[in-house]
């Protein structure tokens, strides 16, 4: 029987679970390919390290001998960071492998780029596990969504920062003792900025972006807050008006501009995301055509990552390859004009004249905390709160098209 060839670079938590899920899924994988499944090669830093590797593996920590294995037809990378991962992709394409990974930062910088190289040396560049873990995404645009014309995607991507988030509020931790929380049951890492100051989450937003509209934003045309410095206050507050704090990355078309965005936002019970506690991540997609729907599940761990690479690999050989569903789209402008709901918290009625829908007093412990809920645009909010230090606010993400015009200029 002929068999398929695969390396694997990098043997850390993702390597090593896929390096497990290949043997213990062989005979699936043999029924699906009718072909027998062989990791011939791994890329490791320290090759003296001891490994439960299989003996005729080639175990090494120069990329030249991986490339130099005879017959070579799949590279899986599963390497933190930019480089070397992009140059090892690179090479490996040169050579006639198809490439996966599940490297978001390196998606996120170099994803045009690589999208490119596959196609001058016609080989197929998978990346199903940098967005969402186990959660079929990137399969689900690819495949199942190719007519539909996406307009909206509001979507939790980091499981970190919604474990955070959940456990604030579940609770009543303050943020340093959720992170630890989250540290001391493996959720977050030793240095967790990535995660709770959002680029991991923006990472996977241009993934995504890219994917969808062909469009990789310039990072400063992004809002992009973390939730670093978001107080139990204002969680217990949005409870008290019957919603929630998300960390909510999301993409949306205006008038045929791409607007991205990872922020906390508030969001009400009959908001999608409402339910996505702990570490899950969920992205709820509004297509023209389907309406809305929603994936939601495992969005880290080594079995859900190599769950996404394993589906990718087997893609590899039953699907033709897909192209990016291209629309006439460019990027918005950082700040939007468009009139949106708002829920602002501080100690000072806003005395610029902005629109004030309701407003709030909240009990916390012996005082009590002021908000209101207010209409306008991005622009006037974030301009009202970067001139107070005391005041915060967050965007209430509405669900319904009727709710998007609130208040005439």
């Amino acid at each position: 029987m002929d068999s398929v060839k695969v390396a694997l670079l990098g043997f850390g938590t993702v390597g090593e679970g896929v390096y497990d899920t290949i043997h213990s899924h062989q005979k699936r994988l043999q029924a699906l390919l009718g072909k027998k499944v062989e990791i011939v090669g791994v890329l490791v830093r320290d090759q003296n390290k001891k490994r439960k590797i299989h003996s005729e593996t080639l175990v090494t920590s120069n990329m030249d001998r991986i490339l130099e294995i005879p017959d070579l037809d799949v590279v899986i990378e599963a390497i933190v960071g930019i480089e070397p991962g992009y140059t090892y992709l690179k090479k490996a394409m040169e050579t006639g492998c198809h490439v996966i990974t599940a490297n978001k930062e390196l998606l996120a910088h170099k994803g045009k780029e690589l999208r490119e190289y596959a196609e001058q040396y016609s080989v197929r560049l998978e990346f199903e596990a940098a967005v969402a873990g186990g959660i079929p995404a990137i399969g689900t645009f690819k495949q199942l969504l190719k007519v539909n014309r996406i307009s909206k995607i509001e979507a939790i991507l980091n499981g970190t920062s919604n474990y955070i988030l959940s456990d604030i509020a579940s609770n009543q931790k303050n943020f340093d003792q959720a992170l630890a929380s989250a540290q001391e049951k493996g959720y977050a890492e030793a240095n967790p900025d990535n995660d709770i100051d959002g680029w991991d989450a923006l990472f996977k937003l241009t993934i995504l972006s890219d994917l969808l509209y062909g469009i990789q934003p310039e990072w400063e045309k992004m809002v992009h807050i973390g939730i670093r410095n978001l107080a139990l206050e204002h969680i217990e507050f949005a409870q008290a008006l019957g919603m929630k704090i998300k960390h909510v990355a999301s993409i949306e078309l205006i008038e045929g501009e791409a607007r991205l965005s990872v922020e906390p936002v508030m969001v009400g019970q009959d908001h999608p995301l409402y339910g996505v506690d702990g570490v899950n991540n969920a992205l709820a997609i509004t297509g023209d055509l389907v309406g809305q729907i929603l994936l939601q599940g495992p969005g880290a761990g080594a079995l859900p990552t190599a769950s996404a690479i394993i589906e990718d690999f087997v893609n590899l050989f039953q699907t033709e390859a897909q192209t990016k569903v291209q629309q006439d789209v460019t990027l918005a402008p950082s700040l939007s004009d468009e009139m949106q709901e708002w829920v602002l918290i501080g100690s000072d009625l806003p005395s610029n004249g902005i629109p004030i829908l309701n407003k709030y007093s909240v009990p916390a412990g012996n005082t009590m905390i002021q908000g209101w809920r207010v209409a306008g645009s991005e622009r006037e909010i974030r301009s009202l709160v970067s001139g107070d230090p005391k005041m915060k606010g967050y965007r209430i993400a509405l669900t319904g098209q009727k709710d998007k015009i609130l208040v005439s200029h």
